[in-house]
């Protein structure tokens, strides 16, 4: 018999082997990580497009409505603005925001980088669990995190990701499948250049043979059949976003939440066209028509940059065929909001009855 307690269960002191996926950019809320975390299962804020002091504040607007533990998680990318084919990459942009009538194009761009500064911050704030992608916390980092007792998550997408990850300290990794929406959690894009793209149920037992730290299985996973097939495949627990993009508590826009409720597992594409990272997301007009044009996306962060006013600007208006509408593969089962504690326990429900 199955156990949903797991040791992940000990190691983060919650009642239920869940986590909540820090999805950046708005859909995860103070509220949502608070509910999430209240219900039993690890909440986590998606950080890595907050600012320091809003990433303050939300921390310890956190800390007000729970006393559970939470985790942050930030970026751990070492990859550096380039805006060398700019003009030619604003050719592409440029008729997508005359359709939402932007005419206050920017001259010159620069892409914040504030992941040192956010580390420090859950650090000084007691944040006790810190989460990253596309990448390890530096040594340094590790060091201070070991020291304050705060665990640390690593999202990978390779069996050598996660020996680098193991390697440099952290407690737990967690397997990301191709399944899952969001951004591929891929170290380095030299070397796959789309993403890493192996399927979750051929990542996660491959990944829990090579290292001896925990694994979380995420991609795809989004009821408790898939919380106790990823527990036979080997791993402690599963990381869950698209299911809680769109509950109650998500800041994820209402068009995008209906988007989702659209969906099928035949919907989604893995694009670079948002953020010059590949990224799983419901297909659009935005994605066909910018690859139609047969332009590349800068590199990451800089066409994230350079697109934020068209999905802001797609996003005041409702119009769904701009925006970045991330996703995972099962989203045929999701037709409606629900709490975020309703869906915690919806879950652990299901898992419990495969065994009845």
């Amino acid at each position: 018999m199955i156990s949903l307690k797991t040791e992940i269960c000990q190691l983060f002191k919650i009642e239920y082997p869940i986590i909540q996926a820090g999805m950046a950019g708005g859909p995860t809320t103070v509220e949502l990580v608070a509910e999430v975390s209240n219900a039993g299962s690890l909440g986590t804020l998606g950080a890595a497009y907050m600012t320091p002091d809003e990433l303050r504040q939300a921390i310890k607007a956190i800390q007000s409505k729970t006393k559970k533990p939470f985790a942050v998680n930030i970026f751990a990318s070492t990859e550096q603005d380039d805006f060398t084919r700019l003009s030619e990459v604003q050719q592409a942009l440029n008729p997508f925001r005359s359709a939402l009538q932007i005419s206050n194009l920017q001259s010159a761009y620069s892409s914040p980088n504030w992941s040192a500064e956010q580390f420090d911050i859950c650090i000084e704030e007691g944040v006790p669990i810190i989460s990253t992608a596309f990448g390890c916390l530096s040594r340094e980092q590790m060091t201070i995190a070991k020291k304050q007792q705060v665990k640390t998550i690593i999202m990978i997408t390779t069996v050598e990701e996660a020996k680098l990850a193991e390697a440099s300290g952290a407690h737990v990794v967690v397997a990301q499948g191709s399944e899952a929406g969001g951004h591929r959690s891929t170290f380095s894009l030299d070397q796959h250049s789309s993403g890493a793209q192996v399927g979750t149920m051929s990542l996660v037992p491959q990944v829990v043979d090579a290292i001896r730290i925990p694994v979380i299985a995420a991609g795809g996973i989004v009821d408790g059949r898939g919380l106790i097939a990823s527990l036979v495949l080997g791993a402690q627990g599963v990381q869950i976003g698209t299911r809680f993009v769109t509950a109650k508590e998500s800041g994820a826009h209402a068009v995008y939440k209906q988007a989702i409720f659209g969906s099928s597992e035949e919907s989604t594409v893995v694009t670079k066209i948002f953020s010059g990272r590949p990224a799983r997301g419901i297909n659009n007009r935005f994605i066909r028509e910018f690859e139609q044009s047969g332009i590349e996306p800068l590199p990451f962060p800089s066409q994230n940059t350079i697109t934020k006013d068209i999905r802001a600007a797609a996003a005041k208006v409702e119009n769904p065929e701009f925006m970045s509408l991330w996703a995972g593969q099962s989203t045929r089962s999701l037709t409606e909001e629900k709490a975020a504690a309703e869906i915690v326990q919806e879950i652990v429900k299901e898992a419990n009855e495969v065994f009845i």
